[in-house]
């Protein structure tokens, strides 16, 4: 199964990131573009991975000190690509969030697991092969604490790329 760690929103944030992927859908020619119960922001993906690595995964979640974040979406940008970009909705710095997914990481490369090894680029991913007219810009800031770390299973069902949490770990009260 395919795995990932991710931070999920409220309602009102991914009604906010819908719109701005909605926006950019109309104004391009094709693309493939995110659906709203797939909006979130990945702190870590995993691949491919077997039972012994998914009891992993989760041993890491469980001890990892997930610390309350103030997420806060503030750009539109692109990773350009051959074929159509990849759109998505950009995160502001933030030394919780940074920590939290550092964290995440280590463990996770002492359990064993190969990561990617560029920086850490907090984002949403709003389009794939998305080709736009469509300039990277600034938006109105807008976001939520997010209080919670979830380990998430991506597959194929009935054709539509889903994404299902299937562990968990909350912040601790007061953050500590």
């Amino acid at each position: 199964m395919r795995l990932f760690f991710a931070i999920n929103f409220s309602q009102e944030t991914v009604a906010r990131l819908a719109a701005l992927r909605d926006e950019l859908r109309a104004a391009s020619s094709r693309g493939n573009f995110s659906r709203d119960e797939n909006l979130h922001l990945t702190l870590a993906f995993l691949g491919e991975c077997d039972a012994k690595q998914l009891a992993a995964a989760k041993s890491a979640l469980d001890s990892l000190k997930v610390r309350p974040a103030d997420v806060r979406v503030d750009r539109l940008g692109r990773f350009r690509r051959d074929g159509g970009d990849v759109w998505w909705a950009g995160a502001a710095e933030n030394s919780a969030l940074s920590e939290t997914q550092r964290e995440l990481t280590d463990k996770l490369t002492a359990a064993g697991f190969r990561l990617e090894s560029r920086p850490y680029s907090p984002h949403i991913t709003l389009a794939r092969e998305c080709v736009t007219g469509f300039q990277p810009r600034g938006i109105t800031p807008f976001g939520e604490t997010v209080r919670s770390v979830e380990l998430m299973k991506s597959e194929r069902v009935q054709g539509k790329l889903t994404y299902t949490a299937i562990h968990r770990k909350d912040a601790c009260r007061g953050g500590v």
